[in-house]
């Protein structure tokens, strides 16, 4: 499939929306000047144009699939793969210090969307190396880290999280897989894991599972688990990938979309596996790896809607049809079918700018250490991922019927999108779960970390009032009713929150890409994102009103059926 990297619209948003300067401003992060990140975000573009695109649909054709034992994966993706390692775009933002490049979180994020927009399947690979490769970073032992980061920083070897278990779903704390000591420094893991995103591969010479599991006598539920590093094939004595460890993959799941990525059922009988952390502080560590990894999946999200809208574009670009408004003579000139045009880019481009702004409140927390940054970038984690995946299941669809009935003949390609960016929403925690962390973890500091920045949007909309008075209005008035909808929600007891968790998030996310949109526009006036931020704020933004009020909602209505009752 043809792709054509946005890297002009990157470049926008670092220097007029997000704020990267002053992530470049930090003595962590001085070596990324504007000239460095416009260089690589120049090569990655060329990189998922040339290389990555072309990989798309023969994924999809021609899946992943399990011959004795062992994965073989998609054509062409050991070719993809090997140029991605070989590139150092899996350890753009690792320690220099095992093989790094140690950039700002923020560059990382954007090539990840461009890498996802141009093939989503391939791109898992790299993702869940690099959310590994964090979680090492953070809590592994020395030993561990010299052994293994070199190897999975290079793509040598590759990463992945085993979380979770056929009985326990999203209930982590219900897991059963135990680890035995051994008493020699190493513990015997035996349990199974499903869901396991490239679990396995025929490319490398190695793959590293972080697998959760309770040591017995261990606390029932999370305070009880611990974190293990197991290896497929345990390291020799040169730190080479020798005989295989005690697990395989028992299946491959079939899935609506991904099919050139294996998603594995894991088997580990007696593995062995070195503890990371301290025990019983596996979720505290594993969250660090899910932590990048739901921004990640964000920015999927984002990539997908990208690829699905240049996908409609280009369709209705070409397709001739109808009496049209214009003098193109295709339907981009029918009023609906711009409508849905205008909707898929403004959706975009609001939900980029939210992960974007999630990455510089990472950089920035590194960079810094302050307690307001960690603060905002635990904020706009679930933000990111929820409505970054929610966007791409939508702008996915509406690129479907962009395309009328053949987006629904999968030879046009317009169905694999929606296929593909479908689970998105699910795994790194389903958005659901997203919302409710929103309204509650996230809002233990009383609302403060949100206050803030309310605060940041409503100035920035006092001062362009000056330059577009009817949009920042607008924006303001919107973040002033978030404002009071947060303070209402602070106050209620959990099942309240929850009840209007998700309808919450929507509503904080449509403000956020309003901030977006209107900082946009100011930069912009009179160009290409002055119209769109018009399109947003007047047409889109309304919604905010009509999700508060599902918000405050309460409970009774939610809870009024008895489970009986839903089946009469």
């Amino acid at each position: 499939m043809s792709f054509r990297a946005p890297i002009d619209e990157y470049s926008f948003l670092f220097d007029n929306v997000v704020g990267l300067d002053r992530v470049v401003a930090t003595e962590r992060f001085s070596e990324a000047t504007s000239d460095l990140t416009t260089a690589i975000l120049t090569e990655a573009g060329k990189f998922c144009e040339e290389v990555m695109a072309p990989l798309q649909r023969p994924g999809d054709l021609h899946p992943a699939h399990l011959e004795n034992g062992v994965v073989r994966t998609a054509p062409g993706y050991a070719e993809g793969f090997k140029a991605i390692a070989e590139g150092g775009w899996i350890g753009m933002s690792a320690n220099p210090e095992y093989g790094g490049m140690g950039l700002p979180m923020t560059v990382t994020t954007a090539v990840n969307e461009m890498m996802s927009a141009a093939c989503l399947s391939l791109q898992l690979a790299p993702l869940m190396s690099q959310g590994q490769i964090e979680a090492l970073e953070h809590h592994a032992s020395d030993e561990i880290k010299d052994l293994y980061l070199p190897k999975l920083i290079s793509g040598e070897w590759t990463g992945t999280m085993n979380l979770t278990e056929p009985q326990a779903g999203s209930d982590v704390g219900a897991l059963t897989s135990k680890a035995e000591d051994n008493g020699d420094g190493t513990y015997s893991i035996t349990g199974q894991k499903i869901y396991i995103s490239w679990g396995d591969n025929n490319f490398t010479t190695n793959v590293c599972h972080l697998v959760l599991a309770r040591i017995p006598g261990a606390p029932a539920g999370t305070k009880g688990i611990s974190l293990f590093l197991v290896p497929r094939n345990l390291p020799d004595e040169h730190g080479n990938a020798g005989v295989a460890n005690s697990l395989k993959v028992v299946s491959l799941e079939h899935k609506m979309g991904l099919h050139g990525s294996p998603t594995c059922v894991m088997q580990y009988d007696g593995a062995r596996g070195w503890m990371v952390g301290p025990e019983g502080g596996g979720m505290a560590a594993m969250f660090t790896m899910m932590n990048n990894a739901r921004l990640g999946v964000g920015g999927q999200g984002v990539g997908a809607a990208e690829g699905a809208y240049q996908h409609a574009l280009n369709y209705a670009l070409d397709r001739k049809q109808g009496k049209t408004e214009g003098n193109t003579g295709s339907i981009i000139d029918h009023a609906d079918v711009r409508r849905m045009l205008m909707t898929m880019r403004a959706d975009t481009i609001a939900a980029r700018g939210i992960a974007l702004m999630c990455a510089v409140a990472i950089d920035m927390t590194t960079a810094t250490g302050d307690e307001a940054w960690k603060r905002r970038a635990a904020l706009l984690t679930p933000v990111a991922k929820a409505f970054g995946t929610d966007i791409g299941n939508e702008v996915a669809h509406m690129g479907i019927q962009v395309h009328g009935g053949m987006g629904v003949i999968e030879e046009t390609g317009a169905a694999q999108y929606a296929r593909d960016v479908r689970v998105t929403t699910i795994y790194e925690g389903t958005n659901g779960i997203q919302a409710m962390d929103l309204v509650a973890r996230k809002m233990i500091d009383g609302g403060e970390a949100a206050g803030r920045l309310f605060d940041e949007i409503e100035a920035a909309a006092e001062e362009a009032r000056a330059v577009l008075p009817d949009l920042a209005e607008a924006v303001w008035q919107a973040s002033e009713s978030l404002r009071e909808t947060t303070e209402w929600m602070i106050e209620q007891n959990h099942r309240v929150r929850f009840s209007g968790a998700v309808p919450y998030l929507r509503a904080f996310a449509r403000v956020l890409g309003a901030h977006v949109h209107l900082t946009s526009a100011v930069a912009d006036k009179g160009g290409v994102r002055e119209k769109l931020g018009r399109f947003y704020i007047l047409r889109m933004l309304p919604e905010n009103t009509s999700l508060l009020a599902q918000a405050q909602s309460g409970d009774y209505d939610v809870f009024s059926l008895t489970a009986e009752e839903f089946a009469t």
